[in-house]
């Protein structure tokens, strides 16, 4: 039997990818729901190409648009976030890949779990946000979460055949981003440019400056525990500036398992799809011989404050992580409109999780209102 996907986010990075994974490999998989927000002209042409059985444009005045492009198809077409919410729970979807882009992707997510969807998690926000209501939603409803994000792949793919072993710690991998070893004077003066040319790895622009800032690593760092049902002293973060060890677990006798290999986030995607079994592949081999140096440092706390507000939000919990997502996100769209500098996006994140209103034990509702007043104070924050 095909596993039927519906694609969250089918216009952007992970979703065009996931798209390119599932062509490659027709008889495991088809393809039966398309979201995008406001790629209208990719959405229809993905549409044409893999014949869902539904689209959905979440920005509404774009549907007329995508609705007469595909009236000679037999595809239903739908707009706005609550018909993502819809799509999500059909009868004839097996898996959710969750690949929208921030805080929206958490009540779909939500409400495919609450349908009893096998989810492919690639939107980390959503465990950032609300991970403990999350992971306690999937638990009572008999749902798995897999993940898609390379480093919490690697780690899934190191705890196959280990769940009867417990955990000492896991490491996480960073690439370190375009500016590693660079000083805060430096970061004064770099543009989006600058940030968003990252050494390895192809992703699209909010995660590519968040990979610059070390806040993409830091919100792994808070997806991860719940992932795995960790502590937070079991989490550690290593530089690593060629992108080949993924992440790597460690176990109580000592031993340490990583899974290695090219920064090509085709293998976590499939991988997740097809859970548990491998489908071979063509995707390009790593040889030792051509990185014959793989090297490992600190992360500099210092200069990129993101991790570390990161982790602090993480360790004080309840809606602190909900806080610092929505204060990343207003502060990288607003480095992207050149409205702040690099280093001030840690400044804007710090002053909002000083400032909100913390709740130890929120509720949905309770991560709305949080998620929506973090949004307000930071975009007030960058008018003064």
């Amino acid at each position: 039997m095909k596993k039927r996907i519906a694609i969250l986010g089918s216009t952007g990075s992970i979703g065009t990818q996931a798209l390119e994974v599932i062509q490659a490999q027709p008889q495991a998989f088809e393809v039966e729901v398309l979201t995008a927000h406001s790629n209208a002209n990719l959405l229809i042409s993905q549409a044409i190409a893999v014949q869902p059985n539904a689209v959905v444009i979440t920005q509404e005045d774009l549907y007329e648009q995508v609705r007469n492009a595909l009236a000679a198809h037999p595809i239903k077409v739908y707009a706005g976030m609550n018909a993502v919410n819809s799509v999500v729970q059909m009868d004839t979807v097996d898996i959710v890949l969750t690949a929208m882009v921030g805080y929206a992707g958490l009540q779909p997510t939500i409400k495919a779990i609450e349908a009893g969807k096998t989810i492919a998690l690639a939107n980390k926000e959503t465990l950032v946000v609300a991970g403990q209501l999350i992971t306690q939603l999937a638990r009572e409803k008999g749902v798995n979460i897999y993940p898609v994000d390379s480093e919490h792949s690697a780690i899934f793919q190191c705890l196959t055949g280990e769940f009867h072993n417990p955990i000492e710690k896991i490491i996480l991998t960073a690439s370190g981003g375009p500016f590693r070893g660079k000083n805060r004077e430096f970061l004064q003066t770099v543009t989006k440019a600058q940030a968003l040319k990252h050494p390895n790895w192809e992703m699209g622009a909010k995660i590519t400056i968040d990979s610059a800032s070390l806040m993409n690593k830091g919100l792994e760092v808070i997806e991860a525990k719940w992932l795995f049902g960790l502590r937070n002293d079991q989490i550690e973060v290593v530089v690593h500036p060629q992108s080949i060890v993924h992440s790597l677990v460690q176990f109580e006798d000592g031993s340490l398992k990583a899974q290695m290999g090219l920064p090509d986030m085709k293998l976590p995607i499939q991988y997740a799809l097809n859970y548990p079994n491998r489908l071979k592949s063509d995707f390009p081999r790593f040889n030792f011989l051509n990185y014959p140096q793989l090297t490992f440092e600190q992360p500099d706390l210092e200069t990129f404050r993101n991790l570390g507000l990161a982790f602090a939000a993480m360790e004080k919990g309840g809606n602190a992580p909900c806080i610092l997502n929505a204060a990343n996100e207003v502060a990288v769209a607003a480095f992207l409109r050149d409205e702040v500098g690099f280093l001030e996006m840690s400044d804007l994140i710090s002053d909002c999780l000083a400032k909100v209103a913390y709740i130890a034990e929120p509720s949905l509702d309770d991560y709305v209102q949080t998620d929506r007043e973090a949004r307000q104070l930071a975009l007030r924050l960058l008018q003064t």
